[in-house]
């Protein structure tokens, strides 16, 4: 058996909501046991800063440029992980000494890897000085430098989930719905497929932001007030996207939501929670076999819309369907676990991405490393 670490996993999605704080003991592979987690929202005015900070972002053509109010933005959300890490400490009695390492995950600003560039805003080298603890962080990097996407990266963390699912039916799904849809299918011989899946819950979140002031439809309620319009969802699933051979990571503004003239509210929404699942299915449609049972991770797991939908279509073809809680796990901690396990892996050296998962040369692994000691990198604001 290999040596087993403690590791913390921190995760700040394309949601943009808060920050997901979840902690593991593994040997980054086979062992996982699933510790305490817990969730620290942002506030609104600095998920207004965050949303500049994408639209400042666009002006990024080099990996380590932080034009307009990225800089700044960059140490405070730093600075909210480091708070968000020591509430999780305190709130369960744990010391710094007794975690091996914290992975990191940042905040997307840019995803663009048709050009081979990814940018997560975030001072690995900050938050390792603050907290105490070693910090592995900007974990996309070396893959997209040997020709990967740079995501999915959690595939390899699914993989081990598998294995400690109850008879299953082969293969395995799961599909996370995050601001963007992934999904990975788990062969009964722990073969990995991965890639993202289509827009998840930005479309909704950004078009009910617009529209009622609020930052999302909480249980799909806008929803199920509306129906389908079917013009306007083909003009989502016509989008070359899920018909293209090669497989692509997307960022959240290759998706735009619907125009204010598009449709009235509840049916906005109704449509775009129909976009959300059928985007998963058409895009599962290119897996060599249809996977047999779907686990269903993320926040779009608690739109009841679109777990009808999911449902519909998985009885249809008579796949098994199950919410990462029916299979035994915690959605709304895994992608922060995720984190933590990338983070033992890297440490260890191992594969974080593999070919069949972003499309990478050759199995890599990645990460950079800040110690406890490391000297500051930005300045307090």
């Amino acid at each position: 058996m290999g040596q087993i670490f403690t590791a913390i996993g921190l995760m700040s999605g394309t949601s943009m909501d808060g920050i997901d704080v979840a902690m593991l003991e593994t040997d980054g592979e086979g062992i996982v046991v699933r510790r305490q987690n817990l969730s620290v929202p942002y506030d609104p005015a600095f998920r207004d800063r965050l949303k500049q900070g994408l639209e400042d972002a666009k002006a990024i053509t080099k990996r380590d440029e932080r034009p307009g109010s990225l800089a700044a933005l960059e140490c405070d959300l730093t600075l909210r992980h480091v708070e968000a890490v020591r509430f999780f400490l305190s709130e369960n009695n744990i010391l710094p000494g007794d975690v091996d390492g914290v992975g990191f995950h940042g905040q997307t600003v840019l995803h663009r890897p048709d050009q081979a560039l990814t940018v997560q805003i975030g001072d690995g080298a900050l938050l390792a000085r603050e907290i105490g603890i070693p910090v592995v962080y900007d974990m996309r990097a070396n893959d997209m430098a040997h020709g990967g996407q740079g995501a999915p990266l959690v595939p390899v963390y699914h993989a081990a989930l598998a294995r400690n699912l109850r008879d299953p039916r082969w293969p395995v799904c799961f599909v996370n719905i995050g601001g963007i849809s992934n999904l990975t299918c788990v062969a009964a011989d722990g073969a990995i497929v991965a890639f993202d899946s289509g827009p998840g819950n930005t479309l909704i979140d950004q078009w009910v932001e617009t529209h009622a002031g609020i930052p999302f439809d909480q249980g799909g309620r806008i929803a199920s007030e509306g129906r389908v319009l079917p013009a306007l969802a083909e003009r989502y699933l016509a989008n070359p996207f899920f018909t293209d051979e090669k497989r692509r990571s997307l960022d959240r503004n290759d998706f735009l939501p619907p125009k204010g003239g598009d449709a009235e509210l509840s049916d906005g929404a109704r449509t775009l929670a129909f976009v959300t699942a059928a985007a998963i299915f058409r895009s599962a449609g290119h897996l060599d076999e249809m996977p047999k049972t779907f686990v269903i991770c993320g926040g779009g797991r608690h739109n009841d819309i679109i777990m009808g939908d999911l449902r519909s279509e998985a009885e249809r073809i008579g796949a098994v369907l199950l919410t990462a809680e029916q299979a035994g796990f915690d959605g709304d901690a895994m992608e922060a676990e995720a984190w933590a396990y990338l983070a033992v892996r890297s440490l260890k050296g191992l594969p974080l991405t593999f070919p069949a998962t972003t499309g990478v040369e050759r199995p890599a692994t990645g990460g950079l490393v800040a110690g406890s000691d490391a000297i500051f990198s930005c300045a307090r604001h």
